[in-house]
């Protein structure tokens, strides 16, 4: 469950808010009275985030992709030595 925190509790105590961020990889909203909330998001979560968006905007990507998830779930791919693979190629 995403952690809340008022916009005076948030401006008061950054540096907390900061440091729990990082260490939970959480993000925590702040809300403000009238506004719209935003999120304090750790910059290497928030990449991630926007590069699996990138990378499903293709559909014929996203089909690729949810069926390697789909063979890595099944585990029906054995294990290849790095040789092996530089052979193929």
């Amino acid at each position: 469950m995403q952690n809340h925190k008022t916009y005076t509790e948030a401006c008061n105590n950054f540096d907390k808010v900061y440091d729990e961020v990082i260490s939970s990889r959480e993000p925590i909203a702040i809300t403000r009275e009238g506004c719209e909330s935003v999120s304090v998001i750790p910059t290497a979560e928030l990449n991630s985030i926007m590069e699996t968006v990138y990378l499903f905007q293709s559909q014929e990507n996203a089909v690729r992709l949810l069926d390697a998830l789909q063979r890595s779930k099944a585990r029906t791919n054995k294990p290849k030595t790095l040789d092996r693979l530089r052979n193929r190629l």
